[in-house]
């Protein structure tokens, strides 16, 4: 049984799982579906009753019958590299290619309509407050009365984009800023807008649950570092990060959130304040964890390696609704 890792050329995470399957013995196919239709190729035949399909990447042909898991890791946009790209030609490749995988019993990381709803900020900070994990106090609006009357209640802000990255290729992360005192909000009529209390953090916390298994990890905050510099991707600090055990009440709120999500990975970000609390911020349901593994030595590559290794359950969560054909990833880390 083989393990189908989709995602781009470079992927320095997911080259990390690859290496601890490929120790393990198990067999492993890598490909990226920008390069279908070309380097990439599929057939599917649905046949009295039966379906039978293959797909073919760097000389290697395999059935897709015989796939035991499924991680959609960082894939491209189908038919992105094609000779003559289209939209049309995106959308066909991607209903074919996706299309095919869910005919299989091959287990998923994540399944593409679980992970499409993640992708949802508004419905993740919900999810986060019935899984019993503290947020922020959160307004996204397009009224310019309604984020003064916040800012009132609120004084200390900071406002973040609310899809995640920029749509752009590669996608170009948008940093959480915060918000200068007097800002008048007229602006926040043209766009919807997400503006949360910022969180006096003593350091950033990052952890990632693949299946049941919890990897936390703690980045202190410098004592001296500046209140404007919110966002942990662009901070200046070079402190490290060390493996932390998460709180009790954080991991089955963790794991309640994961179980409801219908994921089977999450990479979590949350701010730890001054009396310890860890405030949830965000859940990238296809994260890389790879900066963190090599500074930490959490071996999270192996936890994930094992769940795409392992036989599948005799029952699994069935997947959210399904919103589109192709398969949902979040941008940043």
């Amino acid at each position: 049984m083989t393990v189908l890792v989709l995602t781009c050329e470079q992927d320095v995470t997911a080259d990390m799982v690859v290496a601890e399957l490929d120790r393990g013995g198990i067999p492993v196919v890598r490909l990226d579906p920008a390069d279908l239709p070309g380097p990439v190729a599929l057939s599917g035949e649905y046949v009295r009753g039966t379906f039978h399909g293959h797909l073919s990447a760097g000389g290697r042909l395999v059935s897709m019958n015989g796939l035991r898991s499924v991680w959609v890791r960082r894939p491209g946009v189908p038919a992105a590299r094609a000779a003559e790209p289209s939209d049309w030609l995106t959308e066909e490749s991607a209903q074919a290619l996706y299309g095919m995988l869910r005919s299989t019993d091959a287990r998923w990381m994540n399944h593409p309509d679980a992970a499409r709803r993640a992708r949802h900020k508004p419905w993740q900070l919900r999810l986060a407050q019935r899984s019993g994990l503290p947020v922020p106090a959160t307004l996204i609006t397009t009224f310019p009365q309604a984020a003064r009357d916040f800012a009132v209640r609120f004084p200390d802000l900071v406002v973040k984009p609310v899809s995640g990255a920029h749509p752009q290729e590669p996608p170009r992360a948008v940093p959480t800023s915060r918000v200068a005192p007097g800002t008048d909000f007229s602006a926040v009529a043209f766009g919807p807008t997400l503006l949360q209390r910022r969180v006096a953090k003593r350091a950033d916390i990052r952890l990632t649950c693949v299946g049941d298994r919890i990897h936390a990890a703690r980045k202190a905050v410098a004592p001296d570092a500046h209140p404007d510099e919110v966002d942990v991707r662009f901070a200046s600090s070079a402190t490290p990060w060390h493996a932390v055990d998460a709180p009790s009440s954080v991991a089955a709120g963790v794991r309640a959130y994961l179980r409801e999500a219908g994921l089977a990975y999450g990479a979590f970000d949350f701010a730890e304040d001054a009396e310890g609390m860890w405030w949830f911020l965000e859940c990238n349901q296809s994260g890389q964890f790879g900066f963190v593994q090599i500074e930490s030595g959490q071996p999270i590559a192996t936890a994930v390696a094992d769940w795409l290794a392992a036989p599948a359950p005799s029952a699994a969560p069935a997947p959210a609704p399904a919103t589109g054909a192709g398969a949902g990833t979040a941008g940043g880390r």
